[in-house]
């Protein structure tokens, strides 16, 4: 069984969705899958070197919508090679090339949204939805309307994704999703971590891993962790910032950082992999992800991997199974919220702590584990397709 994976960039610093391909990419391969993505970065760039997939990088793209005029025509020569084709992302053109080659050779194709339908983006954007407004109905309308189905990753993101757009038709299908998770040593993980912050021994780590971006809510992170400070000042509270910090929102938190005069509290550890990544997930008490958009969180999953319990906004689309395990706690995406969040935490006793790590690592495993996602998605794929009249073999 021969898929083809359709994504603007493979280079892990863009989020979630690359490295959701990837590990539903394992998951399928230990049922006879075979995986391949098509991109648009150019095929010189440094990240395709050890990507672990087959990728055919058909860049470089032009200009922010991303044209690249070789996509089309490789589409064409090859689309017949894959069973089927899953479009990741709408609003560059990937989505749209995809759409113009793919209804004509008759080969289905599925949308992973990835919740950029989300309204939060009309209402903080309204120049950009005015400007999607342009090509909504003959580009992106026609390319979630044809395809055999338009995935949503939970129930909370289909019905925002109604609201974006009065003009919207699709067949809509609501999927697992997940990630492998937390493997390894945890000890030597911690100790990988701490041996290259040292300064980070024996404190309180509070942590925020992710893209630094305006919509996961730094802002309200810091303001609550600067008040949270104020109220402890014998706990030895500290913030870690994990993710690619090399931009404009990263360093305006900086800034209010420094006049907070919590900087000193704060860690910015740039982006974190591997044994890394792991070791700061198991050095840290609580991870913490206030944002006002998330449509998924993958990092939220791996929180829970990990057993780590997880703070979150009531506007990252799983926080209902969160609560519903008590595996953290959710609150609104505002200050007050934020405040609540650590609050909350800090009012925990040891036992009520250790608690919530059970509860977080028995939700991951009830319903992020990539397994059980994979088997979701599989049978999503088929139902969709025999009720589109395409017969797949799916043992071939």
């Amino acid at each position: 069984m021969k898929i083809l994976h359709i994504i603007h960039s493979v280079n892990p610093v863009v989020g979630g969705p690359i490295e959701g391909i990837k590990q539903l990419a394992r998951a399928k391969a230990l049922l006879g899958w075979e995986i391949e993505v098509a991109c648009l970065d150019s095929p010189d760039s440094p990240w395709l070197k050890d990507f672990e997939l087959k990728v055919h990088a058909l860049g470089p793209a032009y200009l922010s919508y991303g044209y690249s005029p070789r996509f089309v025509p490789w589409l064409k020569a090859h689309c017949r090679e894959y069973r089927f084709v899953v479009v990741n992302g709408i609003w560059q053109y990937g989505s749209f090339a995809a759409w113009r080659v793919l209804r004509k050779a008759a080969v289905p194709y599925f949308v992973f949204t990835h919740g950029m339908l989300d309204p939060w983006f009309k209402k903080n954007y309204p120049l950009k939805h005015l400007k999607k407004w342009l090509y909504w109905p003959w580009a992106e309308y026609r390319v979630l309307r044809d395809a055999t189905a338009v995935l949503f990753t939970c129930m909370e993101e289909k019905i925002l994704a109604r609201r974006s757009f009065w003009l919207y038709r699709c067949n809509e299908a609501v999927v697992s999703y997940g990630t492998s998770g937390w493997k390894g040593d945890a000890d030597a993980q911690r100790h990988c971590f701490l041996e290259k912050f040292p300064a980070l021994n024996g404190k309180r780590l509070f942590l925020f891993l992710g893209r630094i971006h305006e919509k996961k809510g730094g802002d309200l992170l810091f303001e609550a962790f600067h008040r949270t400070i104020v109220e402890h000042p014998d706990l030895e509270l500290h913030l870690v910032m994990a993710g690619p910090d090399d931009n404009a929102f990263a360093r305006n938190l900086k800034k209010t950082a420094h006049d907070l005069k919590i900087e000193d509290r704060i860690t910015w550890t740039g982006m974190l992999e591997g044994d890394e990544k792991w070791g700061a997930f198991q050095a840290a008490e609580v991870f913490v992800l206030p944002s006002h958009q998330e449509n998924f969180g993958i990092s939220v999953a791996e929180a829970l991997s990990a057993s780590v319990p997880v703070l979150i906004s009531n506007k990252v689309n799983i926080w209902r199974e969160i609560e519903q395990e008590e595996a953290g706690f959710v609150k609104n995406d505002d200050a007050e919220g934020t405040y609540h969040l650590l609050k909350q935490w800090l009012a925990l006793n040891s036992g009520e702590r250790n608690e919530k790590r059970k509860n977080a690592r028995a939700c991951f495993l009830q319903y992020f584990e990539i397994s059980s996602a994979a088997k979701s998605l599989i049978k999503v794929y088929s139902d969709s397709l025999f009720d589109k009249g395409h017969h797949i073999d799916w043992e071939a």
